[in-house]
């Protein structure tokens, strides 16, 4: 009994705005339409910029009010919560980028048995606790693209590494298994992927994953970091042992946040997606899954504004485009923007 007036508490904070913690969103109009961009965690400038996507969507739509909340760390357990008290919402939509792919599904199934629509985005929800699962990029060319940016790096030699985010992560576990994979060939044959490691998206403890590789392997020649938190906190850390030029830096990462590290040479180069089309284009499915016009059905085309159409397959999965490279020739123009 204790446990459900908390959850309807916390619900009542939400729509009054006492629940600042871990919550974003747009002014509120009788009659809109509920829409929430639910991250990994608070603090992530990626997904600050996912909800900027999302704003400039329902701006367009119309009719619509998007929210970004997300728990103090990327845990399941933190997401948990946070969907039990928009099922008590009542909201009309959520796009969630999952902490893990099964833990979620029991919540999400739930949410959906109350009539809310629930896709995944970024980091999927596995089948049955979401309608569509979008992806930035096909995981194939994600995976492979990380290597071939590494090996141009290193001139096709010696050690590298992998500094992910959770060991649970959808996302980065199938671009690992890519890594592997593009790594087989003849041309990598003088490089060698020594280990995977998790930093948990936590600064920190990415941190000091990124030191113990570099004191553990003395070929180390790069660290690959397929996650936004994990490359910044490695910069640093290469930056800080003094290894700028001699432990090569990359992986996915905001423009915003790795401006200093691709002029300084500590990151030379890097890839992302825009994860403002990310937002922008989860907000469009959601609002025509909301009005019905939206099945996620396998072969339908999905209108999504200046996106154009996005292609559902099988399994409800999505695909959106394939990562941008960013250097020292174009990096100043995109950390202006995310």
């Amino acid at each position: 009994m204790k446990k459900a007036l908390l959850i309807v508490l916390i619900a009542a904070m939400v729509l009054t705005g006492v629940f600042a913690q871990g919550t974003k969103e747009s002014a509120t109009m009788a009659g809109e339409k509920q829409i929430v961009i639910l991250g990994k965690s608070m603090g992530n400038g990626f997904f600050d910029a996912v909800f900027k996507g999302s704003e400039e969507a329902a701006a367009e739509l119309g009719g619509i009010k998007t929210t970004y909340m997300a728990p103090p760390q990327a845990t399941a357990e933190g997401q948990i919560e946070i969907i039990e008290s928009l099922i008590a919402q009542k909201v009309s939509g959520i796009a969630i980028s999952a902490n893990d792919a099964d833990a979620l599904i029991p919540v999400a199934k739930k949410a959906m048995a109350a009539g809310i629509k629930v896709i995944s985005y970024d980091s999927g929800i596995n089948p049955g606790g979401r309608t569509i699962d979008l992806l930035p990029s096909n995981p194939e060319l994600i995976g492979r693209q990380q290597i071939q940016l590494a090996a141009e790096l290193t001139n096709y030699t010696g050690d590298v590494a992998v500094l992910s985010a959770s060991a649970q992560a959808t996302n980065q576990n199938l671009w690992i298994e890519w890594m592997k994979e593009e790594i087989k060939k003849p041309e990598y044959s003088k490089m060698k992927l020594v280990e995977v490691v998790y930093g948990d998206d936590a600064p920190d403890k990415s941190y000091r994953e990124a030191n113990a590789l570099m004191q553990k392997y003395s070929n180390l020649k790069a660290i690959i970091c397929p996650t936004t938190v994990g490359l910044l906190a490695t910069a640093q850390a290469v930056k800080d042992a003094g290894k700028t030029g001699v432990v090569e830096v990359t992986g996915l990462g905001l423009p915003s946040e790795m401006k200093g590290y691709i002029l300084d040479g500590t990151c030379r180069q890097m890839a992302l997606w825009n994860p403002i089309d990310l937002g922008y284009s989860s907000t469009y499915i959601l609002n025509g899954m909301i009005e019905g016009t939206v099945t996620g059905a396998t072969g339908e085309a999905i209108s999504a504004g200046r996106m154009g159409d996005i292609k559902v397959e099988d399994n409800g999965i999505a695909f959106m485009s394939t990562p941008y490279v960013f250097n020292k020739d174009n990096i100043e123009k995109f950390a202006a923007i995310y």
